[in-house]
């Protein structure tokens, strides 16, 4: 079947197999591997694309029905090869990676957040993220990059505490 698909900027026809995930299109047929295969049961987020400016889960989507699509994998959010978009930047600002495994679908994640909530408060990024699984940062400094890409200071935001963690002040 042919699919036309526009993937960071670059248009694509293709032929592909009906059955064709959308998160193996793009690292399969287009070599795009910053998008992750991590669990292939949509609970991990690590494959995590912009659908026409929406973060979808890419292994959740067949490439069929991503035909006449814009879509945006982590290579393509950059201005240029040697800028990083703001929230990558941010990422590397607030220590937000370790492994690294994640941060791609992270990254378009909180992008695609960012969209829809300009400026969250700490718990609109928390609810936002939660369907991409880290298993190496305990959040904390994922969440204080968002902050900071939206434009806030995390060190500023009243409820930015670690999940277990107290603040001391008894509330």
């Amino acid at each position: 079947m042919k699919v036309h698909i526009t993937v960071n900027g670059v248009p694509a026809d293709t032929d592909v197999e009906p059955r064709l995930l959308l998160v193996h299109y793009l690292r399969d047929t287009l070599g795009l591997t910053a998008t992750n295969v991590g669990c292939d049961t949509s609970s991990c987020g690590a494959c995590t694309v912009l659908v026409d400016g929406e973060s979808v889960k890419s292994c959740t989507v067949l490439t069929v029905q991503a035909d006449g699509t814009d879509i945006t994998t982590l290579e393509g959010l950059s201005p240029s090869p040697d800028e990083l978009h703001p929230m990558a930047a941010a990422f590397r600002q607030e220590h937000g990676l370790q492994c690294g495994f994640c941060t791609p679908g992270m990254v378009m994640a909180a992008v695609g957040l960012l969209e829809e909530h300009p400026r969250p408060t700490e718990r609109e990024v928390r609810e936002g993220l939660k369907g991409n699984l880290c298993r190496c940062t305990g959040y904390h400094n994922i969440v204080r990059a968002v902050l900071r890409a939206s434009g806030q200071d995390p060190d500023a935001a009243p409820d930015l505490v670690a999940p277990g963690f107290s603040t001391g002040s008894g509330t």
